[in-house]
Formats: structure tokens, sequence, C-alpha cells
């Protein structure tokens, strides 16, 4: 990544993605968008146990819609199940553990799902992890723990519950990204970074947030049924960015978005009725669809490079699982 592709990232992201640029947006926010009864739909959240996931958990419960956890940590997943049945006063959330990073759990977790006939009207794809350091962290599967968790967990999960969503009304995948997918072009030659002459977790973590973008836009055309878009909180100020981006957080704790405002375009595009009535598969920003690239476009990818990533993922799926979902 040059300095000056760099450059334009950050200054795109200090206008657009810290409180200034949420409260600036909220302006001309429509209230009613979420003035919505969801007491008879089902939301599924990844990483629902903290930051925005939560914040998100939170309003949904609090609005009445059904909510299942999907956490990773049987001692947070408890405290946060706890916290928000106490806050919401709806006892109808459910927790499941998870570890995202492990093909055969997912796969495990899915199957359960699907056999108890649980209805699904809505996933949130929110997990995600950013290493820190310059250790290159493998799962217990020899699979890169960004990539596992960020991409091929997304993945077999998503798939893997279609099934679900197709056959509930209004049917909706959200998937959680970041800005710093911008300054990233999907790269296949080195997908769970192998060839990294020194591992740089921020770098992988871009990569798999654009692997994802790429992903959204490909399963919208796949799964017409089911409405499926992207979307960037902003920069808020979590226990995740506190914890993977010190030096970050602390530039910018003045600037940083709450996790309040940070949940605000996830809540928005999984309740409200405003946000299918744009098209399926787009990346959205404080409740608006924006580009998934910068002005100079370097970070596109072509339509086989797509096809080809896709590919993959559903052939690494079949290796864990013996066959598709």
């Amino acid at each position: 990544m040059s300095l000056f592709r760099n450059a334009i990232w950050f200054l795109k992201g200090m206008k657009e993605y810290t409180k200034g640029g949420y409260e600036a947006a909220a302006k001309k926010f429509n209230p009613a968008d979420l003035d919505i009864s969801i007491s008879n739909r089902s939301f599924m959240i990844t990483g629902a146990n903290s930051g925005v996931g939560r914040c998100t958990a939170l309003a949904i419960a609090r609005k009445g819609g059904i909510v299942h956890m999907v956490c990773r940590s049987k001692e947070r997943g408890e405290e946060a199940l706890k916290d928000l049945q106490e806050k919401s006063g709806n006892m109808n959330i459910h927790l499941h553990l998870v570890d995202l990073s492990r093909p055969r759990a997912i796969k495990e977790f899915v199957e359960k799902f699907r056999n108890n006939g649980t209805p699904l009207n809505v996933l949130i794809n929110n997990a995600g992890v950013l290493m820190s350091g310059d250790k290159r962290t493998l799962t217990e599967d020899g699979l890169e723990t960004t990539f596992a968790t960020n991409t091929l967990g997304v993945h077999i999960l998503t798939t893997g519950l279609v099934p679900v969503l197709e056959s509930s009304e209004d049917p909706r995948v959200i998937i959680v990204t970041s800005g710093g997918m911008l300054v990233q072009k999907l790269n296949l030659s080195d997908l769970q970074f192998e060839k990294m002459t020194k591992f740089d977790g921020t770098m992988a973590y871009s990569q798999t947030k654009r692997q994802e973008v790429v992903m959204t836009a490909m399963y919208a055309k796949q799964y017409p049924k089911i409405h499926f878009s992207t979307c960037h909180p902003g920069w808020a100020d979590t226990a995740g960015v506190r914890s993977s981006l010190p030096d970050f957080h602390a530039k910018l704790k003045d600037r940083l978005r709450t996790e309040e405002q940070g949940a605000d375009v996830m809540l928005w595009l999984a309740v409200s009725e405003a946000a299918t009535k744009h098209p399926s598969g787009l990346f959205f920003q404080d409740r608006e669809p924006v580009s998934t690239h910068l002005p100079l476009a370097w970070t596109k990818s072509s339509a086989s490079e797509d096809k080809k990533l896709m590919d993959i993922l559903q052939e690494m799926s079949e290796k864990f699982y013996g066959s598709s979902l």
C-alpha cells in the first residue's frame, strides 16, 4: 500500500468514520425507519457479547425481537445474555456457543439449528478477529486465524443458513466490514497470508474485509430471495479497538463514535423497511449506500476473480465437512 493511498483512506476516515461524521449524517435520518414492530422476527448476531454486536442485540431485544447470540466464550456469552435480558426485559434471547474459526463447529451448529426447525429472518455476521502483533497464528485445523474467522467462517455460516432464511419472510443477511478494505484489492494468491515477509495483522484483517464485500455481492446474485448488505459501523470506541489497536485508540479516542452510534447502521439494515428498498449486495455507511472503492478504483477485482474466490471457499468448506450444506 502506497503512502498516498493510505493518506486518502485516512483522510476519508477522519471526515466520515468519526463521531462527527455520524452526527452530520444523523441529521438526515428518518426516525420512523426504526419505529417498527419486530416481535415476530428472529435475528442471529455473531459476536453479540461485546461492542457494536452487543449494542445491536440489545436494541433488537428492546424492540421485542427474538435474538440468537452466537459467541465463542461461554463466560462472556453468559454474562452478556443475562445483562441483555435484564436491560431489555426480553427473555426470548438465546445463547449459542460456536467458535467461528472452526469449520466443523459451524457445521454442527448449523445442522442443529436447521434440524430444530428454528426460524430465522435476519443473520448479522458481526464477529471478526484482528490479530495484533506480527506473528501469523493458525487454528487447530491449520488455517490462518484471520481468514478462518472473517472469511471462511462467514461463508460456511451464511451458506449453511440460506435454506432457513429463504423459507422466512423478508430474509436479510448483513456482514459487518471495515473501512480498511478500501485500500485492499482482492488477493487470491495469498488468502492465508503465507507469503508475507512479515505478518501484518491489520493488513490481513483489511484483506478479509475486502473478501467479505466481494462475497456479499456474489451472494446477492446467487440467492435472490435474500437481501444481502455489508456495512461499516465507523470508528467506534469498543473493547476490540482498544485491545487490538491501542495506538489508534489513543490518538483518536476523543473522536471515536460510541458503540450505539456504530451499531446504528447495523440495526437500520436489520429492521427498517427503507433498507430493503435498495438493491441487494450494496455497502452501507450511516444508512446510505456508498462506493466500495476509493476514487482511483485500483482495488476493483474482475468477475472471474470474484467467482474464483467463491469457488475456493466452497471447495474449502466441503473439505472440512465432506459435502455442501
